[in-house]
């Protein structure tokens, strides 16, 4: 995109988040709802399309910009980017990627312009961590499939339209083999979304159960080559684990915003906290992480772009600045004292979202085992 048409979308985005989604904030993490104003903005912004190709309706960013805008999207509470976040990234890419034209066509337009919502239904209550644990199963029926299992934790399954379901194919494939993703309309009989989880945090963000019951597909919702499905996953969670990076360098400016502007004005001892050293030393070392998550971050998107690296840099970064953002909340929570501890307080909520980055789109752990894999190819 052209850097002028980015920058005007990077400001537009920025007044966007921070004066009419921050405000209501409390509002969203008390009703757990993303308000239908603030979803249709969002719309029109273009931000249910940013990643997808401008030939489909969306903005077509690339990695560069979209780590960039993320950081922005990242200043409010997570649930927000997270309305179309699957959209841009690990359902909307493995269309983009793997998909045939028919199905490009069919839903990009759709997932670019915010008519419809895709979600990624990869996880299983014993295939979390690692995906080739899953026992879904696509049984081929003639020139057709019937889909039998349960996802969970699957975001925005309750207001998804489609569903990029993954299955094993083959039944006597172990692992990571033999495994294929499908495009699955939410309608589709056999298909069930429980309601959606009450979490520690990310209120507004839902997540569900959703259970596949001999669901009858056609061949042509195959996405992909069948038993090719793990890499389709792979590839789309490696663009999002960068994204997820950014995004919790955007929340961790955020915390120290907050940090410092709490310990400027608020005073103990006849005197405001921030000319005591220790409360110096707290901000001071968020200041210095967040400033390397923030470079580490840039540098993967480069990599990412260019084709030098899309495996070790984007683990790298989301184990970094997933754990960094973790320090820095509770940081920040420790500056505000006791206020810092109390519902309503900006701090409070964000050290409670930051907690789910360290595990979903893989834990910290298993970034280690990717990146020391990575490593010990040479």
């Amino acid at each position: 995109m052209d850097a002028d048409v980015f920058g005007q979308v990077l400001g537009a985005a920025r007044d966007f988040v921070r004066k009419e989604v921050v405000p209501r904030e409390a509002e969203i993490d008390e009703r757990d709802e993303i308000p239908a104003e603030i979803r249709e903005k969002a719309a029109e912004l273009g931000l249910f399309g940013w990643a997808l190709p401008e030939e489909y309706g969306g903005l077509g960013l690339g990695m560069a910009e979209d780590v960039r805008l993320a950081i922005e999207l990242g200043w409010t509470t997570p649930a927000f980017r997270s309305l179309f976040g699957t959209n841009n990234g690990i359902a909307g890419q493995a269309i983009v990627h793997h998909g045939t034209p028919e199905q490009r066509t069919h839903w990009l337009p759709r997932l670019a312009a915010g008519q419809a919502i895709a979600s990624f239904a990869l996880t299983e209550a014993e295939a979390g961590s690692d995906p080739g644990g899953l026992t879904s199963r696509a049984v081929r029926d003639g020139d057709r499939y019937r889909l039998s299992g349960t996802k969970r934790f699957i975001t925005n399954a309750p207001l998804a339209e489609v569903f990029v379901a993954f299955a094993r194919t083959d039944p006597e494939s172990r692992g990571s083999h033999g495994i294929s993703a499908f495009l699955v309309p939410a309608g589709a009989p056999g298909v069930t979304v429980g309601p959606h989880d009450a979490k520690m945090g990310q209120a507004g963000a839902w997540t569900s159960e959703v259970v596949f019951d001999d669901v009858e597909l056609a061949g042509e919702a195959l996405i992909g080559e069948e038993g090719k499905g793990f890499g389709i996953a792979m590839a789309s969670l490696a663009r999002g684990r960068l994204h997820i990076a950014a995004l919790c360098v955007g929340l961790a400016e955020r915390a120290l915003a907050e940090a410092v502007e709490y310990a400027r004005t608020a005073r103990q001892g006849g005197r405001v906290i921030g000319e005591y050293q220790l409360v110096q030393a707290l901000l001071a070392e968020s200041h210095a992480e967040l400033a390397a998550g923030r470079a580490m971050v840039h540098e993967a998107a480069a990599k990412y772009d260019s084709g030098e690296d899309r495996r070790l840099g984007p683990s790298s970064a989301k184990l970094f600045c997933t754990e960094m953002l973790g320090r820095v909340a509770d940081r920040a929570v420790q500056v505000h004292g006791g206020t810092g501890y109390v519902r309503g307080v900006t701090v409070e909520r964000i050290y409670r979202d930051a907690r789910l980055f360290r595990i979903y789109e893989g834990t910290s752990e298993i970034q280690k085992l990717v990146i020391a894999r990575q490593l010990l190819k040479g």
